[in-house]
């Protein structure tokens, strides 16, 4: 949003202002003010003009402005209502050097989660892809992995969803996937170009229109605030990305994987044991019957508590 019309966003909900009082505090013409609050009604925002002034009734639910106007985070958002794939957006935008950017979507088309398995993402959910361009070597990239799960494992536990994460990043209610987590990066030997962090949720959608061992936000809690959720992942994952030392205990305090057994499978094995730990930037300790295993990536499943 540009920084003007937060300005006079900003203003208007603190309370009724007249048109000229907010031209002399913002140091812009009358007309401009008009212009701004004609653009905010446009995406969306009740604006009543009263007596005594502008007054914001109320704003939408979702949409690019509807989250920009409730984030901390310097973050553009470009929304789609209907999209083939955020992340696929969000790689083209990283390709022209863009930074702080955020693909936001009603519904995708063409989605994918991990080894191109397609992903239900139909309207009514949160799909968004986040642009960086961390000052990272590509071995250290998967911590914004964790912070993704973590940023929205947290904000959904807020809006009262009893989420967990299952390593490395998907995130559970109950056994059913609820979100799912894609990042993808560009770079060379010991620097990264960019990093796409897709994170996908499935908010106020039906459950009979989510695949089996899936669920919902809407099923679990009812219908949520999909800008507000937005704006709180958002604000967290820039927190913590920010701190990435801080990511690992993070996520182990919202994990569901430490402490079970699990079967890992890795492109050249298959690991069992006792999940006992995670290390910077994203490692699995599995405790086996040879000792201590540190994987870095694999699909991991639950077997039982240890």
């Amino acid at each position: 949003m540009q920084q003007t019309r937060r300005q006079v966003l900003d203003a208007l909900a603190d309370g009724p202002v007249a048109g000229p009082e907010l031209a002399t505090r913002l140091d812009i013409s009358r007309a401009a003010v008009w212009k701004h609050v004609e653009a905010l009604r446009e995406d969306g925002f009740d604006i009543e003009s009263r007596n005594n002034g502008y007054v914001l009734v109320d704003v939408p639910e979702f949409g690019g402005a509807a989250v920009e106007h409730q984030l901390d985070a310097s973050v553009d958002i470009e929304y789609h209502d209907r999209i083939a794939s955020t992340n696929d957006r969000a790689r083209e935008l990283a390709a022209d050097g863009a930074e702080g950017v955020c693909v936001l979507a009603d519904e995708q088309t063409g989605a994918r989660g991990r080894l191109d398995r397609p992903w239900e993402s139909p309207a009514g959910g949160v799909w968004l892809s986040l642009v960086y361009r961390p000052d990272l070597p590509p071995s250290q990239v998967p911590v914004y992995t964790l912070a993704a799960a973590v940023a929205a494992t947290a904000a959904l536990r807020e809006v009262g969803v009893s989420a967990e994460i299952k390593w490395p990043n998907d995130i559970l209610v109950d056994g059913e996937k609820l979100v799912g987590i894609l990042t993808e990066m560009e770079g060379e030997a010991d620097r990264v170009s960019w990093v796409v962090v897709g994170i996908g949720i499935n908010a106020n959608i039906d459950a009979a229109s989510v695949p089996d061992h899936a669920t919902t936000v809407k099923e679990q809690v009812g219908d949520i605030d999909r800008g507000a959720l937005t704006a709180s992942i958002i604000d967290r994952l820039e927190a913590l990305r920010n701190a990435p030392e801080d990511v690992p205990e993070a996520w182990r305090e919202l994990s569901t994987t430490i402490g079970q057994i699990v079967r890992v499978e890795t492109p050249g094995e298959t690991v069992t044991g006792e999940a006992v730990g995670i290390e910077f930037p994203g490692t699995l300790v599995v405790e086996t019957d040879d000792g201590k295993r540190r994987i870095a990536a694999g699909d991991c499943e639950h077997l039982r508590p240890a």
